[in-house]
């Protein structure tokens, strides 16, 4: 098993890189979100804000949460463009549980078949890391993502409402693919939180 945390996932696609984002990469972060405004509106009702990127960079998980590692990750292509950019989480709320916060693709490369290759690098990334399960929450509402997910064989455990982020409050669905030996019955049994009728 690869027990180097600073190695990060490849990508299987000819011309694409992975880096990791750091802060001095937060305008240029910035610049790529400003171009995803039909995201930001479904998700938090506006565009991104002016510190949408150094927010992100920046930011810290809920109180009382844990995880190993926080990863940001940029893809770029031939002439260091950003193409992609992912945000990760490894071993969030238990040991196994890696969270995708947020995996976008630049409009230019919406139908190419881009996100889902870049899916399952992350995903054979994480499990050589470990991970059993994968994690992430969708915004109802937002229906590429509701279409997207499922296809890529994650299934709703828990729905929560309430969900204040940005100008909007969202009901989302939190999702779950295992990846490993272990399944969803195994997943709940580890993390209470997203059991349906749990607090």
């Amino acid at each position: 098993m690869d027990v180097d945390p600073h190695v990060l996932p490849r990508c299987t696609l000819e011309g694409i890189r992975v880096v990791e984002l750091l802060g001095c990469d937060e305008a240029e972060l910035q610049d790529f979100f400003e171009q995803a405004p039909d995201y930001f509106k479904a998700v938090n009702g506006e565009p991104a804000t002016p510190i949408e990127a150094r927010e992100e960079l920046n930011g810290q998980l809920p109180a009382g949460w844990h995880c190993s590692r926080m990863y940001w990750l940029g893809y770029r292509d031939a002439q260091n463009q950003l193409v992609a950019v992912v945000n990760i989480a490894a071993d969030l709320l238990a040991v196994g549980v890696w969270h995708i916060g947020l995996l976008m693709v630049h409009t230019r490369w919406h139908s190419s078949g881009l996100a889902q290759r870049l899916h399952a690098d992350l995903q054979a990334w994480a499990v050589g890391k470990g991970a059993h399960w994968l994690r992430l929450t969708v915004v109802v509402g937002n229906t590429k993502a509701e279409r997207f997910w499922p296809r890529l064989g994650y299934v709703t455990v828990r729905i929560r409402e309430g969900i204040a982020m940005g100008r909007q409050v969202n009901r989302v669905l939190i999702q779950v693919k295992p990846i490993a030996e272990k399944g969803i019955d195994a997943y709940l049994a580890l993390v209470e939180r997203d059991r349906p009728g749990a607090p």
